[in-house]
């Protein structure tokens, strides 16, 4: 896609939009109220976006239109006006993790032109993610994770010791975790926030070479964006509970309930991905009232640059 349509200033905007969910999520950090908390990030997200020049269809978002008021699958959003956009969000990935004060809550955004991302379910995704700067092909989601640590080491020219996964802290991984161990790999646990999990294999300053793990099929695409702008790579496979799952995907158009996606078919063109952090984590700091002013930390990706650009903010409060 040409860069006429995702120029610098509607990078600007994208991020302009993370800060302000980030913002309004902030009054609800350690409140224990994780639906108000997401609610008032949705309602920020929503006004932000309605405010742009943008042609823009919500296909990663709040869920299904009877399941969610605003920011729904299918929702149009933007002025209308400007470039056709698909959009992926969450408004607030890591609403336990906000309700109880804890690190790595994230509002999160992905924006690409129009029909090139993937459309997936609310389901499960089993994935594997590692970062820019290896060989193509170095990781498999059909292999074992101590395979993969192997990979990985032999690709980076290091010891197993000195490769670091990161896994959602579940019973589920129980044994992708005794796969790593067996190989001496470092295993960097995480209770919540699949998205900031894998994205924190796009910088080399976390020290997570890795993502491997089952989660969100919605959350997946959203790190694919991610990763496309830095040159990281990506394998995911549905994961399916039972037949209304299945109808689900059956209606958004996969017809193929096995097939393991290469990061390149998940997102199909050109991509914008913005984050900014609510609370502190491994790679943003959280939001920050003081002296009269709000100051947030974000970052924000455009895959035809391969840039990853650091975003801090500072605005008088009124």
């Amino acid at each position: 896609m040409a860069n006429t349509d995702f120029d610098r200033t509607l990078v600007l905007e994208a991020v302009r939009v993370t800060e302000a969910a980030a913002t309004a999520a902030w009054h609800l950090i350690g409140r224990g109220h994780e639906k108000n908390a997401d609610q008032v990030a949705v309602d920020a997200m929503r006004t932000a976006l309605n405010n742009l020049n943008i042609n823009g269809v919500i296909v990663i978002g709040e869920g299904e239109r009877d399941e969610a008021p605003m920011l729904y699958i299918g929702e149009k959003v933007g002025s209308g006006k400007g470039p056709r956009i698909d959009i992926a969000l969450d408004p607030l990935e890591g609403t336990t993790l906000t309700a109880k004060a804890m690190s790595n809550a994230l509002t999160v955004m992905a924006w690409a032109p129009h029909g090139t991302l993937l459309n997936a379910p609310d389901t499960y995704m089993d994935k594997i993610a590692c970062g820019p700067g290896l060989p193509d092909g170095v990781i498999d989601l059909d292999a074992s994770p101590a395979d993969n640590v192997r990979a990985v080491a032999k690709a980076k020219g290091c010891s197993t010791s000195e490769v670091t996964v990161c896994v959602l802290d579940r019973p589920r991984h129980a044994e992708i975790i005794e796969s790593l161990r067996s190989v001496d790999a470092r295993v960097y646990l995480i209770t919540d926030g699949d998205v900031a999990g894998v994205i924190h294999t796009t910088d080399s300053a976390t020290g997570i070479d890795m993502y491997i793990g089952q989660g969100g099929a919605p959350e997946g695409v959203l790190a694919c964006a991610a990763l496309k702008c830095v040159g990281g790579q990506f394998q995911g496979r549905l994961v399916f509970r039972n037949a209304d799952e299945k109808a689900r995907a059956a209606r958004l158009g996969i017809k193929d309930l096995d097939k393991k996606y290469t990061l390149n078919e998940i997102v199909q063109g050109e991509a914008i991905f913005a984050a900014t952090g609510v609370t502190k984590g491994a790679m943003l700091d959280g939001v920050r009232h003081e002296g009269g002013y709000v100051h947030t930390h974000s970052i924000v990706m455009a895959s035809w640059s391969c840039t990853l650009r650091e975003v801090r903010m500072k605005k008088k409060l009124v």
